[in-house]
């Protein structure tokens, strides 16, 4: 199976419509992702059909959740290599877009795919999630806040709920066994102003692994007090 094929048949598992200008942009991305690679350490998953299916595939199983629709308002927290967020953008291009990352040589490259692939309203923003999560011009500004950092979810909650409005979601990207996690992060997401809408478990296409799309609902406001420092949060999670 060449390279292309492993893309173009995950994306029809998906039941994703897309054309041959957003399948060139994906090429692009991973040649880019390849070329930088070589530099910094934007990623350890250098294969062409893991970059597919790990990083193009996964984020774009988020489709499935049917919160993605056109014009909604996204935040990626811990953005790193650019996963979910330009993958998203690349297929959803009227969504507007925020590639949140404490590391700028990261954004530096995430800075060069966007030029490269023509996007627009979609940026890079070299801040911490708890200091940006405090900002009023971000906090509770977003309908849609989606991270793929490895932290537990109590954790997760609070770097990434402050952000969505009320209404709007965090969708979580995890492991397939996230049910402990789900039951310690159960109060965080409450004290948080979240619950738990549904838990998502989904085939990466084109691969055997499953993961969980854990999508929390803001059904209210975050206190002021949070997020917390980094170091309080890690120290004594909610």
């Amino acid at each position: 199976m060449s390279n292309i094929d492993t893309l173009v048949r995950g994306i029809s598992e998906l039941q994703l419509d897309i054309g041959n200008d957003k399948l060139e942009k994906f090429r692009t991305y991973k040649a880019l992702l390849k070329e930088w690679n070589e530099k910094i350490n934007i990623t350890a998953i250098k294969d062409d059909e893991e970059i597919d299916v790990k990083h193009f595939l996964d984020s774009l199983t988020i489709f499935k959740t049917d919160k993605l629709t056109k014009g909604k308002r996204v935040i990626d927290i811990g953005t790193g290599g650019g996963f979910p967020g330009v993958p998203i953008k690349i297929v959803e291009d009227s969504l507007e877009v925020v590639l949140l990352d404490s590391l700028n040589k990261r954004l530096k490259f995430l800075d060069e795919v966007i030029k490269e692939l023509g996007l627009e309203n979609i940026r890079t923003m070299h801040e911490r999630a708890e200091d940006l999560g405090n900002n009023k011009d971000y906090r509770e500004k977003f309908d849609i806040a989606v991270s793929r950092a490895v932290a537990s979810l109590n954790i997760l909650a609070e770097y990434c709920l402050p952000f969505v409005k009320p209404n709007g979601y965090f969708i979580a990207m995890k492991g397939s066994d996230s049910s402990e996690e789900i039951k310690e992060a159960e109060n965080a997401i409450k004290i948080l102003g979240g619950e738990l809408e549904n838990k998502i478990d989904i085939r990466i296409p084109q691969s055997d692994i499953v993961h969980s799309l854990l999508i929390i609902k803001k059904i209210g406001h975050t206190p002021t007090k949070y997020p917390r420092q980094s170091g309080k949060i890690k120290k004594n999670p909610l």
